[in-house]
């Protein structure tokens, strides 16, 4: 098999990037103001990696894990001093197989790392048992900020579902990183199924525990 290897900036961060998924970033460093000004003159992506080791700004290049995504920029607002917010959009998974440093920052030699799509007989039943626990997850969070989360509105495309639902769900970054790396759609979905009948389990007991606490308005009638 020929695989096909292509070079892209890399840019470690704190963060999971997802296929499909919004990231806006302030973009402030000396070698991320060139990269990005690279990117947006040759008009190509730049990779979004997980730190793995080492500082996301103002220290040595840090070590990120291997499986990223590419970020397509969409929208750039220039600010003073050469900085810039930028509004990105995920759209390919990517290995990394070897970097290097140019111009301060990273660059990776990648192949683009697809996911193992099933056929929509296959993954619809991962997507459905999955859908009611993101809308319970929601609603929980939606109660205890006092903000409405719109549960309803969730797409129906697994793959799309999935990537939404690792954005939605607040696990350690390290988490959201095996959900990226996963191969196959279905394992995707069964195991961010998982994650959401714990998240939901627990933050069900958080919030049962302060009503019981809460001893509601005080009267001496």
């Amino acid at each position: 098999m020929i695989i096909s290897m292509f070079e892209l900036p890399l840019f470690p961060l704190n963060t999971v990037l997802f296929p499909g998924m919004p990231l806006p970033l302030r973009i402030f460093e000396e070698r991320y103001k060139l990269m990005i000004r690279f990117c947006i003159e040759n008009s190509q992506p730049f990779g979004v990696v997980l730190i793995r080791q080492g500082r996301e700004a103002l220290g040595p290049l840090a070590d990120p894990y291997e499986i990223g995504c590419t970020a397509r920029i969409i929208e750039v607002q220039p600010l003073a001093e050469g900085q810039m917010n930028i509004i990105t959009l995920g759209e390919n998974r990517f290995r990394i197989m070897s970097t290097y440093s140019r111009d301060g920052y990273l660059v990776g030699k990648v192949e683009l790392f697809p996911l193992e799509e099933a056929s929509s007989e296959k993954m619809d039943p991962y997507a459905q048992r999955l859908l009611p626990w993101v809308r319970q997850y929601m609603q929980i969070l939606s109660e205890a900020s006092e903000t409405d989360l719109e549960p309803g509105k969730l797409p129906a495309d697994p793959v799309v579902l999935a990537y939404l639902a690792a954005v939605l769900v607040q696990i350690p970054p390290e988490q959201k990183q095996a959900l990226l790396a996963e191969q196959r759609a279905v394992d995707l979905l069964d195991n961010i199924e998982r994650i959401y009948r714990r998240e939901v389990a627990m933050l069900q007991a958080i919030m049962d525990h302060g009503r019981r606490q809460d001893p509601g308005p005080f009267s001496l009638n």
